[in-house]
């Protein structure tokens, strides 16, 4: 088996050399292709049960807002549990979700309420599988092919959504619903085969692994600190806000504007899916070529004016064209956002990081499709959707102003801060902890090195301190002193393991301002007790 060793960047398709990324992206391909089987069914049955834009938008946020609510949770379980078991154990959850559903199909006793309920069952699942499945990928590929690997990801899932909801239209239309909840259920099973397949190497004990409540906080922490990943996730809420109108509303949109039947519906988002894979086989040759930004205002443009031929009700073949080209605008956008996230993490917070930008997407589709199946309630289906297109054509003009982050810094582990000299080796709860480093610069200096020292702050912050400063000695005011709080012992060790290389950078540049002969002064000040 080969794993994933260092090697020159290729193409999309160079993360392809390494077998076991290469048999998982296969099984998760089959799993999706079920996942779409059966989503399908369920938008489609809504639909007979009841007329209502709401009801059917009802089944969409059922879906989505799982992740929007548990999705930080299980990005801290995926940062601190064994992934490889996490995710074999969520198909098993999700093969008995659709198990359920098989049998309420076959006795014809499924409800919009019972629908709806077990889709949010599913989505439970997705949330805790969907920051899993995107935290594994840097074990899989060396660096240089992790953005080819994002992007194949998002090729894989639209593979599926070509090919899960044409096959579960025409399967739901010919065999019923119970034999496409079938499906579903057999795709879980091989997924699980592949996970059992994969020897991810064993979990090493480690005295300083994280807790879920300290790993919650510091993935938060982490969050509120990293003002590229609020870049990344304020774009990803306003277009994907935007963009739920046409999802909330497909299924309405198939059968009441366009005529269709459950094949019909299933072959529209057929061609979605094959759009994304066109999108994404160009994405990879025109990458180079044009900025990410740039990228995003093509997809937000082409997104807008499909929503707005929709709202025209046009002929069934130009709606399959349509969804050709929302497809791969989706896909763009989408692989966009995710690799750049996945650029401007570092691999102990990856998880719980994805995470949160997933909670903002999921966020912004399920609390969208709410409110757009309401709008659509109140004025129509062609009015909602071309209030939609021109809500987004604004949104991508003006978020074109606001660039996304490069994803250029070294994040890798610097492991330059020594061992701190200790009379007494703490306990590793012992806290709160302070740490001081005392500079000594020049007036001429000050200004630039508290300009350096606050960019360093951003990035103590986010490896684990809860709290920042820097104060002068009144009675030597060239004595400078930095200063951050952390919970424990054991968290500022965490800390050690954290710095980055870019983090090493930022104090390299800060050590030159200091004057003295000596190095800076660092201390180590415990908390104590009251007596």
């Amino acid at each position: 088996m080969t794993e994933a060793k260092p090697g020159a960047s290729g193409s999309m398709f160079s993360a392809f050399r390494h077998s076991t990324f290469t048999v998982l992206w296969a099984a998760a391909v089959l799993g999706n292709t079920g996942t779409f089987m059966r989503d399908v069914a369920s938008s489609w049955l809504v639909t007979g049960l009841s007329p209502s834009p709401t009801a059917t938008a009802l089944i969409q946020a059922a879906g989505t807002l799982p992740i929007f609510l548990l999705a930080i949770p299980a990005g801290v379980l995926t940062d601190i549990l064994d992934r490889r078991k996490f995710l074999i154990g969520i198909q098993i959850y999700l093969g008995a979700v659709s198990i359920v559903l098989l049998s309420l199909a076959a006795a014809g006793a499924l409800t919009i309420w019972s629908l709806a309920g077990l889709t949010f069952l599913g989505g439970i699942g997705a949330a805790l599988m969907a920051p899993t499945w995107q935290a594994i990928v840097p074990e899989l590929v060396p660096k240089a092919d992790l953005k080819g690997a994002v992007a194949l990801n998002s090729l894989g899932i639209n593979i599926s959504r070509a090919i899960g909801p044409a096959v579960g239209g025409l399967l739901l239309a010919s065999a019923g619903a119970a034999v496409t909840y079938g499906a579903d259920v057999a795709s879980y099973v091989i997924v699980g085969a592949a996970l059992l397949w994969w020897k991810r190497p064993a979990k090493t004990e480690d005295a300083l692994t994280e807790r879920f409540t300290g790993a919650f906080v510091a993935g938060l922490r982490y969050a509120k600190n990293s003002r590229e990943l609020h870049v990344v996730m304020l774009r990803a809420a306003v277009f994907f806000t935007c963009a739920s109108s046409v999802w909330a509303l497909l299924p309405l949109v198939a059968r009441r504007l366009l005529g269709g039947d459950a094949g019909f519906y299933g072959l529209l988002l057929g061609a979605i899916g094959l759009g994304a894979i066109g999108g994404a086989l160009v994405l990879s040759r025109v990458r180079d070529r044009l900025s990410t930004d740039a990228l995003m205002l093509g997809a937000a443009l082409v997104t807008a004016a499909v929503m707005a031929l929709l709202a025209l009700a046009p002929p069934q073949p130009v709606a399959l064209v349509l969804m050709l080209a929302l497809g791969a605008a989706w896909i763009v956008a989408l692989t966009t956002l995710n690799s750049t996230a996945q650029a401007i993490l570092p691999n102990w917070v990856r998880g719980r990081a994805l995470a949160i930008y997933l909670t903002v997407f999921n966020g912004a589709m399920a609390l969208g499709s709410l409110g757009w199946g309401s709008v659509a309630d109140a004025v129509g289906i062609p009015v909602t959707l071309f209030a939609g297109a021109v809500l987004l054509l604004v949104a991508g003009l003006g978020m074109h102003r606001l660039p996304l982050p490069k994803g250029e810094t070294d994040l890798a582990p610097s492991n330059h801060w020594p061992e701190p000299l200790l009379a007494v080796e703490p306990e590793n709860d012992r806290g709160p902890v302070l740490v001081t480093i005392e500079y000594q610069i020049a007036p001429e200096d000050r200004v630039a090195f508290l300009d350096e020292a606050h960019r360093l702050s951003r990035e103590r912050l986010k490896d684990g301190a809860y709290a920042w400063g820097i104060t002068e000695d009144a009675a030597a005011p060239e004595r400078l002193v930095e200063w951050f709080l952390l919970g424990s012992w054991a968290e500022h060790l965490r800390q050690h393991r954290r710095v980055s290389n870019a983090d090493a950078d930022i104090q390299k540049r800060l050590h030159r301002f200091h004057r003295g002969e000596a190095p800076p002064v660092v201390r180590h000040l415990l908390g104590l007790e009251s007596a």
